[in-house]
């Protein structure tokens, strides 16, 4: 499955999901309550994703795989690109997608984060 696909599909699985593009035709920005965690667009003519990350787990992942990288045009500590190639480990890509996603609400405020907890019950 191609990584944009794969992105769009894991990520508007999960609740309160939005998803627009504030920076114009070509970069989708996913979105719960308003903060992002995921980015989706093309560099050098190949599909790319960002995601947030916790800093040492991105540092590990950067030296493991050779198609996650620091974060393009995002702060390179809690962010990394992941760039579409043939050897992408696609649960791999699920779960850093849901990582995000959970990173993002664990930063939201109590009543929201209550909200999103419902919300995965029902």
């Amino acid at each position: 499955m191609h990584l944009h696909q794969l992105a769009a599909s894991q990520a508007l699985k999960l609740p309160e999901v939005t998803v627009s593009q504030p920076f114009g035709k070509g970069c989708d920005v996913y979105k719960i309550m308003d903060k992002v965690f995921l980015l989706a667009f093309h560099l050098q003519a190949k599909a790319a994703i960002n995601l947030k990350v916790e800093p040492d787990h991105g540092h590990m992942l950067k030296d493991i795989y050779p198609y996650i990288r620091s974060g393009w045009h995002m702060n390179k500590r809690h962010w990394v690109s992941i760039y579409d190639e043939s050897e992408l480990d696609e649960e791999l890509i699920k779960d850093l997608i849901s990582n995000s996603y959970n990173l993002v609400v664990s930063k939201l405020k109590k009543a929201e984060q209550k909200h999103i907890a419902l919300l995965r019950i029902i």
